[in-house]
């Protein structure tokens, strides 16, 4: 068995063991469990920023980590308010693993959660959760992960890549181990589908060290 095959399935069974102590059965517990859960020393996916509370709110350190709002202001002309809080990210999204589920063609996300427990599980595996500032979660939204050479940084010294035209995200490799975990962590326990172009890049994200 190839090395990188091992290491994968080794994290794999940490991941289920870890995901059979702590089975949630709604995207909201999830979250509240991992917020409640939150060390000193976590960082925010795509970033890198610290993390601090104010009250029940999570609030990224953005001054430590060089992240700046590419839209700081909304189409009304309020403060983005998603530049300044934490959001839970599926790095594996909602939309790609219900688009291979009938309920999602039967009425979308909403009625994947009123009718399909396996999606409800998906959707709340904090295995496939990561902290990240909301507007970033916003400019990924279901875009798939590739590599972008030629494209600049939106946020700052955010290390994160984004093309919205391609519908492609770059993330920095001190993400790519990660994401590329997630993926073959939620392959491995729900059968999610990876295209043989996405699993040959994970499969080297998850060589890198970091």
């Amino acid at each position: 068995m190839p090395f990188v095959s091992i290491i994968c399935l080794l994290f794999l069974l940490l991941c289920t063991q870890h995901t059979a102590a702590n089975t949630f059965t709604s995207f909201y517990q999830a979250k509240k469990h991992l917020s409640s859960q939150l060390s000193d020393t976590t960082k925010t996916l795509y970033c890198e920023c610290g993390i601090t509370r104010q009250g029940k709110k999570l609030i990224p350190k953005t001054q430590e980590c060089g992240y700046r709002p590419r839209k700081p202001i909304t189409r009304n002309g309020k403060p983005n308010s998603r530049t300044t809080r934490i959001e839970w990210e599926h790095i594996v999204p909602a939309w790609e693993f219900g688009h291979q589920l009938q309920c999602w063609q039967e009425g979308g996300r909403a009625n994947c959660r009123k009718v399909n427990a396996l999606f409800r599980r998906m959707e709340a595996d904090p295995n496939n959760l990561a902290p990240t500032i909301g507007e970033i979660n916003g400019d990924r939204s279901n875009y798939r992960f590739g590599m972008l050479p030629d494209t600049p940084f939106r946020h700052g010294n955010c290390a994160v890549k984004i093309s919205f035209k391609q519908r492609v995200i770059e993330p920095p490799p001190s993400a790519r181990k990660q994401i590329a975990h997630a993926y073959f962590y939620m392959q491995q326990t729900y059968g999610l589908v990876i295209s043989d172009k996405q699993k040959k890049l994970f499969e080297t994200w998850a060589k890198v060290e970091h």
